[in-house]
Parts: C-alpha cells; structure tokens; sequence
C-alpha cells in the first residue's frame, strides 16, 4: 500500500488496484465523547461549520504530523476502508513524506502507521516519489529537477540514479496561498473569510502569471463585513488575487533559482534539455508554469496528474520493489 499523507490530501495507493482512496486529510472529533464523527471529505464540509462540542482539524500542518491521535486515527479509518473493513490485513506500507522532516517527524510518521496497523513502513522523499510518478527517468544518470507544490510544503530536488543529488524544502504552498487570499480580502475589501471560501477564489481566479481569460473573470465572494459585522458580497477580479498571491509565489520562485544555482554544470545541462517538472495540487494553479519559465529561462511542464504523482510514485516504487529499493530515506519494521 503506498500512502500519500499530505496536509491538504490524503491518497492511498493499493498493489494491482491502483489509486484506491482520495480524501481531505480532515476528522471531525466530537470533544465531549472523544470519537472521531466524521473523516476525510464528510468532516471537510463541518470545517468552521461545527458547534461548540465538535472539532473539525487537519492533523498535518506543513507536510507533518502536528495532531499525533488524531493523524493515527484517521489513518487507521483510511486502511480500513481501503481493506473493506477486514482487521487482520497488516499491509507494508510506503509514505511519501516532505524531505525537509526532521528525524523526530520521520519517526511520527512511522509510529502513526505502525499503530495503525503496518506490518512494515518505508518512507520515500516526496519529490523523488513524485518524480517517479510523474515518469521522470530517475535511475538513469540524468538531472531531473522537481518541483512538488503540496498543501504545506513546496519541495525543490535535482534528481540522478535513483537518488536525490539536492533538495530545498520551504514550508509555503498551497496553504500560504490561501491566507493571503484571506489576509487580502480582509485587508482592502474588509471582508472576512474562511479557508473554504478562500480555496474556491483561489481555483476559480488564482492566477500565477496575466492570461487573457484570468485577467477578465471576476467572481461575487460572500464573507462577514469587518466594520458592521454583517454579512455581504463582494465582486472580485483575477488580478486582485494575482497580486494577493505574488508573495509566497516569490519565495516559491526563489527556492527553484536557488536550487538550480548549487547545481552541478553537467546536471544543470541536462535540466535544460529537459526542462523542470511541476508536480502536486500546486501545479494546478493557472500561469504558474510560465511564472517559473519565465523567471529561470527553462522550458517548465506540468505533470499529467499532478495531484497524484506522488502517490503513483509510491505504487511504482512497491510494485518494483527490488529495482528501485534504494530510493527509500527510511524504514521500521514491526515484528
């Protein structure tokens, strides 16, 4: 089983089924019996919809673990319903996780999956799983540059022969994007929003780079009024949110120019045969491609599914084990 546990999504990846499994990385916790209500995309309707005796929280913040209970519970919920509910399967399992993590957050991880009931756990580096499911040729001795845009962290890597030559990972994605869309509306139109709302602005308006199309959309945004604390609509337009977002796209920006000035020259020439690899839910966001392209002068493509390269990359990596053994940055086994 390859598991993609990220802070906006987790995926679940199951040997000869496929991607089995694609939820919110939300529960629903009622406080006062200290049950989880709801999962995954039941409990993403409740966030900020919840009376005071329910909690809707996501258990990852920045691609790790923050809630450890509750991050244990809803993958134990996940391996469940992927195994229809059948208690005896202890399956091995591969997580993709940020390569920035600490040695501390790698053992959460581990813990969290072997208390869920993981016979072994392996962990690969997110952007070497998204690489390998974006079908970036890995083992081979060419430079491979990756860059994995997820709900918390963006992660940067020049990939070569199954191994990561370097990497930067900078704790501002999908997540940043969204508070600045937050901290805008609330700034220049007095409006507060939520996080939901905010996700929606972002896919429907979000734009990384002026398109034709993007500049001329606007969208009516429904929020609380700061100065009469009433409800009202605003209509907004896509460069409002452009500009909103422009400063985490440039830290994110950054972190690609800097990898690429450490890089060794015979990989740095193939990165520019090759171009650079977008990958992750990040990806999506309209224009982000040229932005990069633009700034760094390489020719820059976006996987076919982002959303899913790094849990496809998981499967691959199971399902040619011995091959491609050596990619793993860690493992416990429970005996």
């Amino acid at each position: 089983m390859g598991i993609d546990l990220g802070t906006a999504n987790t995926l679940v990846y199951v040997s000869g089924k496929g991607i089995v499994l694609q939820e919110p990385s939300v529960v629903a916790i009622d406080q006062n019996e200290k049950v989880p209500l709801a999962v995954g995309e039941d409990a993403k309707k409740m966030l900020g919809r919840t009376p005071g005796n329910v909690v809707a929280l996501r258990p990852l913040r920045d691609g790790v673990i923050a809630d450890f209970d509750t991050a244990e519970l809803m993958l134990k919920h996940f391996i469940r319903r992927v195994h229809e509910g059948r208690t005896l399967v202890s399956p091995r399992i591969v997580i993709g996780i940020p390569s920035g993590v600490t040695g501390v957050e790698r053992r959460a991880v581990m813990e969290a999956a072997a208390q869920a009931g993981a016979r072994d756990v392996y962990l690969i580096d997110e952007p070497v799983a998204a690489a390998i499911g974006a079908g970036l040729p890995v083992a081979e001795p060419t430079g491979n540059l990756i860059v994995d845009i997820g709900g918390g962290t963006t992660e940067v890597a020049v990939l070569s022969l199954q191994g990561t030559v370097l990497s930067e990972s900078v704790r501002i994605a999908g997540d940043e994007l969204n508070e600045a869309i937050v901290q805008y509306m609330k700034k220049v139109h007095n409006l507060v929003i939520g996080e939901r709302t905010s996700e929606e602005i972002k896919i429907q308006l979000g734009s990384a780079y002026p398109t034709q199309d993007g500049d001329d959309a606007s969208m009516d945004v429904r929020g609380l009024h700061l100065l009469s604390g009433l409800p009202r609509t605003v209509t907004i337009k896509g460069p409002e949110i452009r500009e909103s977002m422009a400063e985490p796209l440039a830290v994110i920006v950054e972190a690609v120019k800097r990898t690429l000035e450490r890089t060794p020259p015979e990989l740095a020439s193939d990165i520019i045969d090759r171009g650079i690899m977008l990958a992750g839910g990040g990806a999506l966001l309209k224009g982000l491609d040229t932005l990069i392209s633009h700034e760094t002068g390489i020719v820059t493509h976006v996987a076919a599914d982002p959303l899913s390269c790094v849990v496809l990359g998981t499967g691959r990596v199971l399902e040619n084990f011995k091959q491609l053994e050596r990619v793993f940055s860690g493992r416990s086994r429970n005996m």
